[in-house]
Order: structure tokens, then sequence, then C-alpha cells
């Protein structure tokens, strides 16, 4: 459900199916007429200034634990621009990009006008997405100057008074697109309680799972509360309005997946593969010192550049294994059977990569793999060699590849030797979901890799759980996020009361039992203290007391009366066409 809060509702004449509209008084006194818990915030307020109408609609919507644009740091943030000068460079730089593709180059100062991350602009798609991304706000201005090289002069909310008679159109685009892009089609079922967005590539030719493994994930999380939602590359931007992420997209640290981790961490999503994750486990140079360091039996591995090459006789007997340390699905390894292959393998990876491995060859029929979900062992898997090589995934020219079998197993069915010592792998690097691969061999088990990102696939890893390996990870994240809800309180500073969802009453007539204005302005000012920090933060929470918010609401501006009825409408909530299911 989206809530679009504007001055004066006679001043919004847009068409929104589904969209409910307040003015903010009425959002501000009235928190009951928002009923939805997990409601979108739109706030179109004419002023942001601080301590004003469109302020406390947005600071307020975040103490009700409502996702709000723009937030109260993007509010803060765009008051000056030393505070957002951080941003600009690359801002800059992509404005310059985009600037040298223009056949006709502007020669004066213009403005850039972005509705919801869309610009009226044709010319700058790529600038208003990142802009929007960067400031979570409904309606930017952006000033262009040519002055000491093109850069972007200043950031400024608009308000809705500021859209053109000949943008309306545009805006109203704009609004929908935004508004529509988490909608559903109404049917007879209760609302999600969580969404949850898979990050996939369809276009990736061996992806960590399939289009109808990704089917499955989502049939299971509609019959579990959770609406899940595939999305791609393109949509970095929207990534903040669900409330997980789930990476079903083969990941690399220098790669839009470990920017979807990092963004999906700040945002305060549930997300797996967490960055952390990706880190230990994409890097094959790191994951061997982690677990040397922590005496987890591996291959005999030497971690060399170009003055080393020749120094890995001494340390491996031929055959020799060559890994870069980002490859995945058996890419980028390389077997060396004598010195010549060694010197012209490890010349050809090292020519993407400063550092690489060398590994001791232990061949096996198969590997295992230990699908592990937060320290419990979920899936046991024996994978079997391609036939003919010596992996299970067979690289050919053109792209070609050819796969071995594969064998699923009852968990408890594994030997225990391996289950543990996957378990014992896996913990070293966090609580997430991994596959850890092991060979079994006459000098014992060892460790090959951990996986932050491992295959599943419908027939193939669920073959024995079925349905409940969906269930078991989706569950997974349902706990995480009932988990940062539960401790949200918590986070409040102790001398802090812990207070129910504020609620403004006219004039500070408070009903018996509702906080204080004192108690109010302390809640407040922890949030705001929780959301931004440094000099901002010292400098709110001193200026937020029950004197100030008594100002703000009271007597420094028209006075609030909740009399139940609103002065421009008497029918209460204004819905704009059907609502969401």
């Amino acid at each position: 459900m989206h809530v679009i809060i504007v001055e004066r509702k006679t001043h919004f004449r847009y068409r929104n199916p589904g969209c409910l509209v307040l003015n903010n008084r009425e959002f501000i006194t009235r928190p009951e007429l928002v009923q939805d818990k997990r409601a979108k915030i739109i706030n179109l307020s004419k002023d942001y200034s601080y301590l004003g109408y469109g302020y406390y609609c947005s600071l307020l919507a975040e103490a009700r634990n409502q996702k709000v644009i723009p937030s109260v740091k993007t509010i803060l943030e765009l008051r000056e621009r030393s505070i957002y000068t951080h941003a600009l460079p690359e801002l800059d730089e992509l404005l310059a990009q985009q600037l040298k593709k223009l056949v006709m180059v502007p020669t004066a100062p213009f403005s850039i006008h972005i509705f919801f991350g869309r610009s009226d602009d044709l010319r700058f798609p790529d600038l208003a997405r990142r802009v929007f991304d960067e400031f979570r706000c409904p309606l930017l201005k952006l000033n262009i100057s040519p002055e000491d090289g093109w850069h972007i002069a200043s950031i400024r909310p608009m308000a809705l008074g500021d859209v053109k008679p000949e943008q309306q159109e545009f805006f109203e685009r704009a609004l929908d697109a935004y508004t529509r892009a988490g909608w559903r089609t109404p049917k007879a079922k209760s609302v999600a309680k969580y969404s949850l967005a898979i990050l996939h590539n369809p276009a990736e030719v061996l992806p960590p799972s399939d289009r109808r493994t990704l089917q499955k994930f989502a049939r299971i999380g509609e019959q579990m509360g959770v609406d899940v939602e595939l999305i791609e590359k393109k949509d970095y931007a929207e990534l903040a309005e669900y409330d997980a992420l789930f990476i079903r997209e083969t990941t690399a640290l220098d790669h839009h997946t470990y920017r979807f981790a990092k963004k999906a961490e700040k945002e305060g999503m549930a997300v797996i593969d967490d960055p952390t994750s990706i880190l230990r486990c994409t890097n094959k140079v790191y994951l061997a010192e982690l677990l040397k360091a922590n005496k987890i039996p591996t291959p005999k591995t030497v971690v060399l550049d170009k003055s080393g090459i020749e120094a890995v006789e001494q340390e491996i007997p031929y055959p020799v294994i060559l890994k870069i340390p980002d490859g995945s699905f058996s890419r980028g390894i390389i077997k060396a059977a004598d010195r010549a292959q060694l010197l012209e393998g490890a010349g050809r990876l090292l020519r993407e990569s400063d550092v690489i491995l060398a590994q001791e060859y232990l061949y096996t029929d198969f590997d295992w793999r230990i699908g592990i979900l937060r320290g419990q062992p979920i899936f046991a898997c024996q994978y079997f060699m391609s036939r003919g090589h010596w992996q299970v995934v067979k690289h050919g020219e053109g792209g070609r590849f050819t796969e071995g079998g594969f064998r699923t197993l009852p968990v408890e069915q594994a030997p225990d030797e391996i289950v543990q010592m996957a378990l014992k792998a896996a913990n070293l690097i966090g609580d997430g979901l991994y596959g850890v691969d092991l060979k079994q061999t006459a000098k014992g088990v060892v460790v090959i890799e951990v996986n932050d990102n491992p295959s599943i696939n419908q027939g193939e890893e669920d073959a024995v759980l079925k349905d409940d390996l969906y269930r078991r990870i989706i569950q997974e994240f349902i706990r995480r996020l009932e988990g940062r809800s539960g401790n949200a309180e918590a986070a409040l500073p102790a001398q802090t009361p812990v207070m129910p969802p504020l609620s403004l009453a006219s004039g500070f007539n408070l009903p018996q039992g509702a906080p204080s204005p004192a108690q109010i302005a302390a809640q407040v000012a922890a949030k705001v203290a929780a959301q931004v920090s440094g000099e901002i933060a010292a400098r709110i929470a001193a200026e937020v007391s029950s004197q100030v918010l008594s100002q703000a609401l009271g007597a420094g501006r028209p006075q609030v009366v909740n009399t139940g009825r609103n002065e421009e409408d008497s029918s209460l909530p204004y819905p704009i066409g059907k609502s969401r299911s």
C-alpha cells in the first residue's frame, strides 16, 4: 500500500489507483488512518524545512516503522551542499560521460528535473536514476553549471506546486510507474507480511538457480506470507523497496552482486549472500588462507605470483591445479601435467590476476557438497565428474559445457566426518547459506572450497527435502526480519522510555495514558540520533525538546485541531481507485 502525503488534497489531481492520499495534518495527528504497518509513504509536502510539517511527516513515519521517501536523513542531507558534497564527484563524472555523448552540448547553465528517478530530459536517464538512488526524494531539481567544467551546482527538493503544466503528464507517469512496481493483481488472499527480492540474471548460462526454481521460491513464499519478486541488475535503484534480498546470481567482488549486497545491508534488509560472506568466499586466496589458519584440511596449496612460478615444483608434485582467485563453476581452473603447461597456464591466469593459487591435484569420482544454512546442514549431494574429464563441469569452445551427474542423499546418510568438516568450514564464514565442497580421499577428508552462492535447482538439491528445502530458506529470512523488528526498541538508549507508536493529538491535549510531550520529544530525538550520525545528530538531539516540538505543531504553526473530520473532505480516508489487496 502506498500513502501519498500532500499539503492540501485538492492540490493532488492525479489518478493513482490504490493509493491513499492524506494531507500532512491528517498523517501527523491521525495515525489510525494508515492501518497497514507495511505502508510505503510518499511525502509530497510543500516544505521539508527543519521542524516543518513535511519534516515531521517523514520523521513520524520512521518512528512508526514505515518506509518513507524522503527519509529524515535525506531531508537533512539536502539542506546544505556541504553535507551532500561527498556524493558529487561520482555524479559529476556520470554527468560528464553523458554530456560527451550529446551531438549538441549545452553552452549555458541548465536544470534537470527528476521525478521518482526519471527525468523528463531524455538526455540524462542514467544520471537521474543515480541521483534518485543516492537521494531518495520524490521530486528533485539539479542545477547544472559549466563553470570550471560541467558539474552539479546544487540538488534541491521540489514541491508538487513546482511541477510545470507541461511536466504534469510526465509526473503522473513517473508516479504511476513507481507505485505500480510492487503491485500484484488482487487475489482472494491475505496481504503478504514481507517482501523478498531475488536478484537473478536471465542471461546467465550457469546460474545458481534456474527459472523454474526461482518460480518455486515464489510459490512457496506466497504460501508463507512472503511476496517474492524477481529483480535484475537494472532494478538497483528500487532495492530499498523490499524487506529482504536473496542473491541467486553468481557473485563476485568487483561486480553488481556485491554492490546489491552492500546496499541491502546498509538499508537494514535481511540479505543472503551478505557482503562479508561474498568477500570471504569468492576470493580463493583469502579462503585458502582462512582455512589454513584454522587448521581445516585442504589440498596442499601455494599462493604465487609471477616471481614464484618455478618454485611451485618444490612444493607440489605434478599434476598441479592452477586457479584464478574469483573463478566459479570450474571456470578459471587449469590442470598442468608438466613444467611447460605450468608456465603456460600460470602465465595466462596471471594476466588476469596478480596472484593465483597452485593446488595439489586430488582425483575422486565425485565431490561432496553439503548445504549449510545458519549452521545447520540442509542437503547433501554427490557431484560426479563429467564423463572423461577431471572436473564436474567441462567447459568447451564457444561457451559450451557438459556436466557430470549427481546424487542427493538425506543429510543423515552422508558420512558424519563429511558433514562435521563442512560445518566447521562454513562456521568460519558466517551464518548464511553456503555450499561446502569436499573430497573424501585415502588420506582423509579435505575441503576444496566454501561457496557463498550454492546451486539450488529443482529436482537436484531439493530431491530429498522437496518443498521443505525452500520453506527452510524462506523461514530464515522471516526469522531475520522478525528478529530485526523485535530488537527495534532495544536499539534506543537505555535511559529513553520505550513508547507506543507516536500519536500527536491536537495541541497536545493528550488522552489519559498517552505519552507526554517530553516523552515524545525524547523518542523523536533518539530516532533521529539512530538515523543520523555526527554533528547533525548532536544538534538535532539537543534542539528537539518538548518546547520545540510543541512550538512546531502548536503556537509556531496553525493550530491542529483533531475534530475527527477533515477541513477538505469529511469522508476519510481518501482512496483513489481500488485499494491493494
